[in-house]
Order: C-alpha cells, then structure tokens, then sequence
C-alpha cells in the first residue's frame, strides 16, 4: 500500500510540538497521547492517525500537483518506534522516573525534529536498513 509522502512530514511536524509541550512541561498525559496517536500509526498506518486525517481533509486538499508516494511499511515501522519510546516515556512517568522521561521524549522529539525539518525519517530508514540485513 502507498500513502502520499507529505502526510508523515506534516504529522512529524504536529508530533514535534506535542512531544516539545511534553517535554516542556513533563506531562504525562501529553505523552500518553501521542503514544496513542503513535499506535494507531503503527498498527493501521500513519494515514489512520488523527495527525493524518488532519493532512488528508484539510492540508492535501489545497495543495497542488501529483502527489508524490510512498511504501507504508517504513512510516507505520516508524510510528512502532515512537510508540516505544512513548511507552517507555509513560511508564516512566508514572513511576516518577523523570529521567528517563526526559531522556525517552527527548529522543522521540529528535527524530520528529529530523523528519519535520529535514524530511529524514529515522525509523524509516532503520525499516530500510533491517530489510536489508535480513533478506540477504
């Protein structure tokens, strides 16, 4: 399945102010939030979370030209990862571990900086790489 590749981006980008007001903040019902947001993407596709319903009903709508695609498996591999790392953040959180807290979002806030601003996807290209090093 092909999904248009500007909706990771634009929700990148919705995931860094999140995760940004979580660290900020250290609220742990922000990151229980987007790890929600991040199981949803994982499990039916970043296309299903409300990050991405929000680029499909309202942002892809205005914008112009063929819309450039691509393979979901790397985003959804992608939102798996977030989700771990919100997991982590969230039990953390409520076992007053702050530490880890700060260190879990603050990683999750790395890689949702590296896609929204640089359009690299870490986790998808962790998918690439794990392919790549299991079909030899």
């Amino acid at each position: 399945m092909y999904i248009d590749a500007r909706g990771p981006r634009f929700g990148a980008t919705i995931t860094t102010i999140v995760l940004a007001i979580a660290l900020v903040t250290q609220n742990k019902w922000v990151i229980v939030a987007q790890g929600l947001v991040f199981l949803i993407g994982a499990v039916k596709g970043p296309q299903f979370t409300p990050y991405g319903l929000i680029f499909k009903n309202v942002i892809k709508p205005r914008l112009n030209g063929v819309a450039p695609t691509e393979d979901v498996r790397p985003p959804k591999f992608a939102q798996a990862v977030g989700f771990v790392f919100a997991l982590i953040a969230g039990i953390a959180a409520f076992a007053g571990a702050d530490l880890v807290f700060t260190i879990a979002v603050g990683a999750a806030l790395a890689a949702a900086i590296l896609n929204a601003a640089f359009n690299y996807c870490l986790g998808c290209e962790m998918y690439l790489l794990i392919v790549r090093f299991t079909s030899k």
